[in-house]
């Protein structure tokens, strides 16, 4: 599986509702490399969570198996699957996640300290990773303390945190104004061209015009998949 990041092969996901059995995905065959980008649309219900939940080791499928970085998640023990999780995939949730009580440095640097890092060298990167974000000034400030944008530029930074090699992004411009949205993806977009990965779910084209390609979900399945338009840029001949 070399060049690839991240793999799916026959993924089915089902789920118990009282005497009912919901299947959330079905037969989900997927791969996604470095550099690669990929948006998943569909309409609510097709199971865009379920397929980003279960990328992100948060989930596990009822049939076929997953990989990441070549590791086979059904393979990992409970501690190796967080410590993949930890190390090598970032997540950026749609109501940010971030901890009340921590600053916006200290929310980022935190995967870094949990993963053993010094403090001094967390922090050193977790600034870092906010100025990539345009938030340099905003180190020292808590989360109720900052804009709705302000703080999911902060859980993508936390994200982006580290040496990521896989970023999932859960609608993350749904609670944000276009401008901010913008920034947000330009922010995924060049970590991608820098080497990662990425998975993008999203109901907005716009935004999903920054992918390189473009998966359908409806029932569970993959029912289309296609190449992007051309980002703005790339139509007036600049590079990404």
């Amino acid at each position: 599986m070399t060049g690839t990041v991240l793999r799916f092969d026959g993924v089915g996901r089902t789920y118990r509702s009282g005497t009912t059995t919901v299947r959330a995905l079905d037969g989900v065959t997927l791969e996604v490399g470095p550099g690669e980008l990929v948006a998943v649309m569909g309409p609510s219900g097709s199971g865009k969570s379920t397929l980003l939940a279960i990328a992100g080791g948060l989930d596990a499928p009822t049939t076929g198996r997953v990989w990441v970085e070549g590791h086979a998640l059904d393979g990992l023990s409970a501690t190796g699957l967080a410590r993949l999780r930890r190390d090598h995939i970032g997540y950026v949730f749609q109501d940010f996640n971030l901890v009340s009580g921590l600053t916006a440095a200290e929310n980022v640097a935190l995967p870094r300290e949990l993963a053993g890092a010094g403090v001094r060298t967390a922090r050193r990167e977790a600034l870092a990773a906010l100025a990539e974000v345009g938030l340099s000034g905003e180190a020292g400030r808590f989360p109720d303390q900052l804009s709705g944008g302000q703080q999911q530029r902060v859980a993508v930074a936390r994200a982006l945190i580290g040496r990521r090699r896989l970023v999932l992004a859960d609608e993350p411009t749904g609670a944000l104004d276009s401008a901010t949205g913008q920034t947000v993806l330009e922010v995924l977009r060049a970590r991608v061209d820098a080497g990662a990965a990425g998975i993008l779910v999203t109901h907005e084209s716009r935004y999903a015009g920054w992918a390189d390609r473009i998966v359908f979900l409806r029932d569970g399945r993959i029912r289309d998949s296609t190449g992007a338009r051309p980002r703005p840029e790339q139509l007036l001949g600049e590079p990404r």
